[in-house]
């Protein structure tokens, strides 16, 4: 008697099969807009036969569905893993580098170039009258502006390095938590896939953390077999390093932690206080090799490979915000130097050269207290100011210092030169010589003679010495600087794109492989809707004839 059932058993399996994979169809719909989700496919195969007789041989018993496989080239993952990193890196370079170049606001009215006109448009229009108040007040409020600009561009420069440095510990706390969540879903893999069945959904879900932890971090991943499974299948552990050391080892995880430097572990001389440094929770080194984050530590570190003040630290071969502050730093030290005193560090190992005719500022002299002008600022005074200093720095309490104060009664060069050592971009400012009294500006080189324009000519000539930076002359020098930052930030501009087209390309390929095609489901769905239909009719043509074989035979 069972084996005259055995046709309708064979229908019921064709039905359940057709069932199972419009099942599967219908997960596949519902998942179409599901970030990360790879297509899925039922396997059918033919059920076991069955044995009839040893004349006969084997009779079909239908079909079954031998498992639900996801559709995934994991060869594209990796691939896609290995080039995010670097599209994480240089799209995060872009970004940094697009902002730093606004800040430099170059060409424009308020620019360096336009500032600097100013000032020496300033300077020749006091050398129509050495002695008129308004011209005065003009240079000196033009060298006020001149100084302003390095100190805004310098705060400017520190603020998106503080920026920086808060992204280098939200980065690490991301990384930290993608970590945790692939380590938990291994475990849930661990546990679903134990009777030989493949977690398809918890896959996608850790190949989409995966992804997002590449964009970050420099990653490796690999799953490897350690072993075997009760129902005898591989056991496989999937591990995630950087920098070869593990930071997920399938149920274990490895974090990174952020320290705040000391004055003693300081990369820089340019750099802000209490800046991050990036660790393992271990207490052993961690060095970015890719991602997001080695470009936040590029640009807030980067002095393009300079020894730290330590001497021994490198910072990253990159001109990141300290370079560009050092550049600037030079800059003012030089030019303050050789405005101020009228000679260069040409070689800058102390290798003294005069500027154009040798004289300074300091060389000269100021206004003369007797000269016929009721109004002179400089009334009052015995004799004309001589050996003031135009350009020193803020003090302590953020206020400009004198010459007094910022020569410190040096009196040789090399003792001069070691106090302009401490003259930098921010604390960058004219004297209070000549803050309080534009009288003491210095025109001439000799005493009481309100014609004299010796020093002032020298002073103008200054801008066009070539000797004084090895780009060339003072604007030379500053051209080339905001030209570099123009040339590293459009070098990244082109670097992301093509590394973005790149990660494109390599997504379009794992989409149409993994992805879900709505005419591939709907062909399937009526093909297997068919499928089923046919099963149906088949169980109904056999409910027909066991109705005749039992109710019917023998009337």
């Amino acid at each position: 008697m069972s084996g005259s059932f055995f046709g309708l058993n064979t229908a019921i399996s064709g039905l359940f099969t057709a069932q199972k994979h419009l099942d599967v169809i219908n997960h596949n719909v519902s998942n179409i807009n599901t970030p990360g989700y790879s297509r899925q496919h039922a396997v059918q195969v033919a059920a076991r036969p069955y044995l009839i007789s040893s004349t006969i041989g084997m009779m079909g018993t239908g079909s079954d569905i031998s498992s639900i496989t996801r559709i995934r080239d994991e060869y594209l993952d990796y691939k896609y893993w290995s080039e995010n990193k670097t599209y994480g890196e240089w799209s995060a370079k872009m970004e940094l580098l697009s902002e730093m170049e606004v800040t430099f606001n170059e060409p424009s009215n308020s620019g360096f170039t336009t500032i600097m006109n100013e000032f020496y448009n300033a300077l020749q229009e006091l050398g129509k009258d050495p002695s008129a108040a308004p011209q005065r007040a003009l240079v000196q409020q033009t060298g006020v502006t001149l100084a302003k600009y390095f100190n805004s561009r310098v705060q400017q420069f520190e603020k998106i390095q503080a920026d920086i440095n808060q992204r280098v510990r939200i980065s690490v706390e991301e990384i930290n938590s993608f970590a945790t969540q692939i380590q938990k879903i291994n475990r849930q893999i661990y546990v679903s896939e134990l009777d030989g069945t493949v977690a398809n959904d918890l896959r996608d879900r850790r190949t989409l953390l995966v992804d997002g932890l590449s964009k970050i971090i420099n990653i490796e991943s690999n799953e490897v077999e350690v072993g075997k499974l009760p129902n005898g299948n591989p056991e496989k552990n999937f591990y995630i390093t950087v920098g070869g050391k593990a930071l997920v080892t399938h149920f274990n995880v490895s974090k990174l932690t952020v320290t705040k430097r000391d004055e003693t572990m300081r990369l820089n001389e340019e750099d802000i206080q209490d800046l991050y440094e990036v660790q393992w929770e271990d207490g052993n080194k961690f060095t970015a090799g890719g991602g997001e984050l080695k470009a936040y530590l590029d640009v807030r570190d980067g002095n393009d490979g300079k020894l730290g003040v330590d001497g021994t630290k490198e910072s990253p071969l990159f001109k990141g915000i300290p370079y560009y502050i050092g550049q600037m730093n030079k800059f003012v030290r030089t030019f303050a130097m050789a405005f101020n005193e009228g000679f260069i560090d040409v070689n800058g190992n102390g290798s003294i050269e005069a500027v154009e005719n040798g004289t300074g500022h300091a060389d000269g002299y100021g206004l003369d207290p007797d000269a016929a002008n009721p109004d002179n600022p400089g009334g009052g005074n015995s004799e004309p100011s001589t050996g003031v200093r135009f350009f020193t720095m803020l003090g302590s309490n953020g206020k400009p210092i004198n010459t007094e104060d910022f020569i410190n009664g040096e009196t040789s060069v090399d003792g001069i030169m070691e106090r302009y050592k401490n003259l930098t971009a921010k604390s960058f400012s004219v004297s209070m010589d000549v803050l309080d009294n534009h009288g003491n500006i210095a025109t001439a080189d000799a005493p009481n003679e309100a014609g004299n324009m010796k020093v002032l000519a020298d002073l103008l000539e200054m801008r066009h010495d070539g000797r004084m930076f090895a780009e060339g002359t003072p604007e030379d020098f500053m051209k080339s600087l905001v030209a570099t930052l123009g040339i590293d930030s459009q070098q990244s501009i082109r670097y992301s794109g093509n590394q973005g087209n790149l990660v494109k390309h390599i997504e379009n390929r794992r989409l149409s492989d993994s992805g879900v095609s709505l005419n591939e489901e709907m062909a399937d769905m009526v093909r297997y809707q068919h499928a089923y239909n046919a099963s149906a009719k088949m169980i109904v043509t056999m409910t027909e004839v066991y109705d005749t074989l039992i109710n019917r035979l023998g009337i």
